[in-house]
């Protein structure tokens, strides 16, 4: 394949409201233009999800995955994505699950919280959720933090869906911001999942929290999740955003772990490609420049205040969570025509896990499985 056309792990492509014709904002000021601007790019990343969830679909029917709910969120008809980007998110949902998964066993006795950022229609909370018999109580409180035009989209589903309704669990309250009858529900408030309609960039500790965060327990042991989402804020947002949750709403005695899933190293040729193909379609990786490396994502957690840290890139994290015998399976499904393609898509997508321990005697052990999870 041609290195202009190489896809990417997520294979985006531009939402709507990308037309250069000349429109309304045309005869309006800088100030008009700005606001259009503004709102144009937000549709833009709010259109990822839908490709994200039409990759999973494409990475289940494939066979890589077993997600029953995955169709449920997909509103046309799924594409099939390459091999090598079913592969990609493949290896990519395999290892966040490891990583959750480690984390919710570990002290079977706490109660404890996940907080995933941009959560869009992604399918993990329902997942989780499908383990448990309708009388068999969790134990995990799951919060899912997004624009309120991607949370209404998600809920629009959750009430269609008896599949995925059973997963509430009752009591459960859906409403909206406006609390008005007219407006699509865009909150969840049930026992063991909260979705907020926020947009993560109007965080601030200066000011009140939204009024949904009050269903976030700040003495929790807790996860939070950010896969894709912040690398498309300015980098000085991304770290508002994620010092919010570590230093502002968490109090320092709190157990805490954060994921990221982003991109790496954007100055190579593959990268450059990379950011070039997204650039066109109207995507802007915006925290790649300053967290394109592994360095980089490291001093970052820390200086989130994570006292401890991991990461890899896929194409390490493909060899260490599979066994020979699943590899084999994964590679019987598609064929991969150039190993080295892969091997460059996925040395340009990584996963970085860190946390802190809190003062608790007892958390010392909750993070002990993400020490050496795919050893």
């Amino acid at each position: 394949m041609a290195a202009p056309s190489i896809p990417n792990l997520n294979c985006l492509r531009a939402g709507p409201g990308r037309g250069r014709g000349r429109g309304l904002s045309s005869l309006g000021g800088p100030q008009i233009r700005q606001h259009e601007d503004k709102a144009r790019n937000d549709r833009i990343v709010q259109h990822t999800d839908q490709d994200a969830s039409i990759s999973r679909m494409s990475a289940v029917e494939a066979g890589y995955l077993d997600d029953p709910f995955a169709k449920l969120f997909v509103s046309s008809e799924a594409q099939r994505r390459f091999p090598i980007i079913n592969r990609g998110t493949y290896v990519r949902t395999r290892v966040i699950d490891k990583l959750v998964d480690e984390f919710l066993q570990s002290h079977p006795s706490q109660k404890k919280q996940i907080i995933s950022l941009g959560a869009g229609t992604d399918t993990r909370y329902f997942r989780l959720m499908s383990r448990y018999d309708v009388l068999e109580e969790p134990d995990f409180i799951y919060h899912e933090i997004d624009f309120p035009e991607n949370t209404a989209r998600k809920l629009k589903a959750v009430m269609h869906y008896s599949e995925l309704a059973v997963g509430v669990r009752c009591p459960v309250l859906y409403s909206s911001e406006s609390d008005s009858l007219a407006q699509p529900a865009t909150i969840v408030d049930a026992p063991y999942y909260h979705i907020h309609p926020v947009d993560l960039r109007t965080l601030d500790p200066s000011k009140e929290p939204p009024r949904t965060f009050r269903n976030i327990d700040p003495s929790l042991p807790t996860l939070i999740l950010s896969e894709c989402c912040l690398v498309y804020l300015a980098p000085t947002a991304a770290d508002t955003v994620a010092l919010y949750f570590s230093k502002y709403m968490f109090p320092s005695t709190t157990p805490l772990g954060m994921i990221l899933y982003e991109p790496v190293n954007p100055d190579d040729a593959f990268g450059k490609v990379m950011v070039s193909n997204l650039a066109a379609r109207g995507i802007v990786l915006q925290t790649l420049r300053k967290y394109g490396t592994f360095e980089a994502q490291t001093a970052r957690m820390k200086g989130y205040g994570y006292d401890a840290n991991q990461i890899a890139d896929i194409n390490e994290l493909w060899k260490k969570v599979t066994n020979e015998k699943e590899k084999e399976r994964v590679a019987g499904l598609e064929m991969v025509d150039e190993v080295e393609e892969w091997e460059l898509l996925a040395a340009h997508y990584c996963v970085v896990w860190g946390w802190r321990d809190g003062n608790a005697e007892e958390a010392k052990t909750i993070w002990k499985g993400w020490k050496d999870p795919f050893g």
